[in-house]
């Protein structure tokens, strides 16, 4: 079933930390989050955190969070279920999901909790880095400021997910302007979670191999992992190969009038002719 994207809740979080490496021992020192839905908000969370752990000196250098500032904050135990409970049927989005869903889980485990295994994480770095393909750097100021967002990273939990959440906005008005507005095909450009990308890819792969079954020709939508631009083409399949952790599509692309290869997870939707 059709779902737009703007029909979904998500939020968009940040977490500010001890330090760089959650397996190590380090720990979040604030957490907050921003729910929507389309360009409505509609809560905001925010909390320092008292891990009852030191904030290393290169950590304090970049969020300027002290001791002294977390001595009146809860500890993970009282924050934590909060902040799940604030989320709880969202999509939960970050920039750079794998370092704050690291220390998320890390918290959640300290305390005897999980997140809930249907829950879907969407990385916007990922959204950067395939439909601004070529930039210098990827750091979210930077991809910020190519977006024309006009505010200033603070290294604050609550100042960072406010920039991110514009980030995540123009990035949305990019796919929206691709036709990239159905939340599954959002879904299989985006989504962090390794098990919902590979249930969407071994499905399209389905439908591949039904179709080379059938000596049929495949309509496909495809965005290009070069220049983010999308095509509709014609493929008469041939065979599907697994390379590196990627699904790859080989067959004759009528459009280019050759054999061509098209990476599954690019593919937006496919239908056969």
């Amino acid at each position: 079933m059709h779902k737009d994207i703007d029909e979904v809740e998500f939020t968009i979080f940040d977490t500010e930390t001890t330090g760089l490496n959650w397996q190590a021992g380090d720990r979040i020192v604030e957490i907050a989050g921003l729910r929507f839905k389309g360009r409505e908000k509609i809560a905001a969370f925010s909390s320092l955190v008292n891990p009852d752990y030191p904030v290393s000196e290169a950590a304090f250098a970049v969020n300027k969070i002290t001791p002294r500032m977390l001595q009146a904050a809860e500890a993970p135990k009282e924050v934590i279920p909060r902040f799940m409970e604030f989320i709880r049927g969202s999509c939960l989005c970050s920039y750079n999901a794998e370092f704050d869903l690291g220390f998320l889980n890390k918290e959640l485990q300290l305390i005897s909790l999980t997140a809930p295994s249907d829950m879907v994480v969407f990385d916007v770095l990922t959204m950067a880095r395939r439909l601004m393909p070529g930039l210098s750097r990827y750091a979210l100021w930077f991809v910020a400021e190519k977006l024309g967002v006009k505010s200033k990273q603070e290294h604050r939990a609550s100042s960072d997910v406010q920039m991110t959440w514009e980030v995540f906005d123009k990035l949305k008005i990019v796919c929206q302007a691709k036709g990239i507005t159905d939340f599954s095909g959002f879904s299989g450009l985006f989504a962090f979670n390794p098990g919902l990308l590979e249930s969407s890819n071994e499905q399209k792969a389905s439908k591949i191999r039904e179709c080379i079954d059938l000596k049929a020709t495949l309509k496909i939508r495809y965005i290009s992992t070069q220049s983010a631009q999308v095509t509709e083409r014609q493929v008469i399949p041939k065979e599907i190969k697994q390379d590196k952790g990627h699904k790859y599509l080989i067959g004759y692309c009528c459009l280019k009038n050759e054999e061509r290869v098209f990476r599954v997870d690019n593919i937006l939707s496919l239908e056969i002719a």
